[in-house]
């Protein structure tokens, strides 16, 4: 009986207090109607994040993100791709981790980039990784590409290294296990082995691919006659061999210079560059000085304070007043400028934090360029700065 009485004791008098007192009605209704508000916003938020914290993306993700056939195959890379070569590792933080995967798939990133060696630790990337997509992209994983690589020093002794059948077949079982996942959509051999016959390396990614465990297979940092060779071998054995990844940048145009953009392209085999700021080079970030929270100041692996020679910041500083006058950044006009003739079906950019990624999508609202900006472009890389 108290049990009953007691909530109809507090219903009578709030009713008592609504009729008989009616100059508080007010101020109760004000009140009323704020915690109404807060709690409409607490909905929408918690729609927008998932009950519970688990994620929702955007509804409009695919709204401004263009997606690049590869090659002659019919698989379509994102514009941009999310990198996890840096940031993803064991020195990084979890949760901006999860606010960079989800800001990208938001904006219509749909391909996430890793290898078996990225780190550091080795593997850490991957189970990072597959931590996050277990927790937050399960019910979309048939909408986005996940792939990794194998061909650099992964574990001690003869086996962990290079392009092996055996190191092949046992990183991408590794890889799967980390990332918690039945298969990848691309697994690459990451590097040419100068001593296991092509063959035997493009077999081993034609068995991972018919066993399931990979849906296409690429190749990376390949030259263009490795490429040939590649694509040869792949030829035989009926393997879809879709895609070459590679460095490029207006600072290294190594895939110009040795033919692989003009062979891909006449082959119609795809290209996705990565490294396409130049480590941070082709960015505003060094006109002034070097940043404490730069990766120069950080982590000395991939780029050192002696990269930034005079000559270098002079080219930085005249290609940064070209991009001022295109209306963009100089790591927007960067960008647009790899993905600026349809040889490159998509850029892999990298991030540290979940605003880079907003940032760097900026520029697929200007990826024309007119022959006079290509033309000072070319001059400012030849002349050191002193062109335009």
């Amino acid at each position: 009986m108290a049990t009953l009485k007691q909530p109809g004791h507090r219903l009578s008098r709030l009713c008592c207090s609504d009729i008989h007192e009616p100059g508080k009605d007010s101020g109760k209704q004000k009140k009323a109607e704020g915690n109404r508000r807060k709690h409409r916003q607490t909905e929408a938020n918690r729609r927008r994040q998932g009950m519970a914290g688990v994620y929702v993306a955007d509804d409009r993700r695919y709204e401004a993100m263009p997606y690049h056939r590869v090659g002659r195959s019919g698989l379509k890379f994102p514009a941009v791709s999310l990198g996890f070569w840096h940031n993803f590792g064991s020195n990084g933080n979890f949760d901006t981790m999860r606010a960079m995967m989800r800001t990208a798939f938001d904006h219509g990133i749909t391909q996430f980039d890793l290898a078996n060696n990225y780190g550091p630790e080795y593997g850490s990337a991957e189970t990072n990784a597959g931590r996050i997509l277990a927790e937050d992209f399960r019910p979309y994983r048939d909408e986005l590409i996940i792939t990794s690589k194998a061909g650099y020093d992964m574990w001690p002794g003869p086996y962990g290294d290079w392009g092996s059948r055996k190191y092949l077949i046992a990183s991408c079982d590794q890889s799967l296990k980390r990332l918690g996942l039945d298969y990848v959509d691309i697994f690459y051999h990451h590097r040419p082995d100068p001593e296991t016959p092509i063959e035997e390396t493009i077999g081993a990614l034609g068995q991972i691919v018919a066993s399931g465990k990979a849906l296409y297979a690429g190749i990376s940092n390949y030259n263009r006659e490795q490429t040939e060779a590649a694509l040869r071998a792949a030829a035989d054995i009926h393997l879809p061999l879709i895609v070459n990844q590679r460095r490029y940048s207006i600072f290294d145009r190594g895939i110009e210079e040795d033919g692989v953009k003009r062979f891909c392209r006449e082959q119609g085999m795809g290209i996705i560059a990565f490294s396409p700021l130049a480590q941070g080079l082709l960015t505003d970030r060094y006109l002034h000085g070097i940043p404490e929270d730069s990766r120069i100041a950080r982590d000395h692996r991939f780029l050192r304070a002696d990269a930034l020679t005079p000559a270098m910041l002079s080219r930085i500083a005249a290609l940064n007043k070209l991009a001022e006058e295109r209306g963009q950044t100089l790591a927007e006009m960067a960008l647009a400028w790899i993905l600026r003739d349809g040889d490159v079906c998509s850029v892999i950019i990298g991030a540290s934090r979940p605003e880079q990624i907003e940032e760097n999508v900026r520029f697929l609202s200007n990826t024309a360029f007119t022959e006079e900006e290509l033309q000072r472009i070319d001059a400012i890389c030849k002349d050191g700065g002193q062109a335009g």
